[in-house]
């Protein structure tokens, strides 16, 4: 799970356990004891739910797959990648290979990171091939 999910998990998890209480506060008479365990197992079963989901959600979509891959790029500097720059008419014009950080934008270019430099390329075509795990 990335870190924002484990976050948004923990937020989760207050809420729930702020309710899971009340209920238990709520049921606080001698006669509600089965209302005192009733609670708990049920905010301890919304938390292991949600979590399985979460965990779920993250290793079978192809969102949660990307978001992962998007985390590890992020906290390695870069993925392995093997990086091909072209001219508008297919020549070569660079070739880079290992740890590389990429971005691209709308206005035509594409920045990456290689080795501690920033290459920007304008009109150009790049091919991009990362090693994923």
């Amino acid at each position: 799970m990335t870190i924002s999910g484990w976050v948004l998990f923990a937020i989760f998890v207050c809420f729930i356990s702020v309710g899971g209480f009340a209920a238990f506060m709520w049921a606080n008479d001698e006669d509600s004891k089965i209302g005192k365990v009733l609670s708990v197992v049920i905010t301890g079963a919304l938390i292991t739910a949600m979590l399985y989901g979460m965990l779920w959600f993250y290793d079978n979509t192809a969102m949660g797959q990307r978001a992962l891959v998007d985390q590890k790029s992020n906290l390695n500097n870069g993925l392995e990648r093997t990086i091909t720059v072209y001219t508008a008419d297919g020549e070569v014009i660079a070739h880079y290979s290992g740890l590389i950080d990429i971005a691209t934008s709308e206005g035509g270019y594409i920045k990456f990171d290689f080795e501690g430099k920033r290459y920007i390329y304008y009109n150009c075509f790049v091919e991009s091939v990362a090693e994923i795990e």
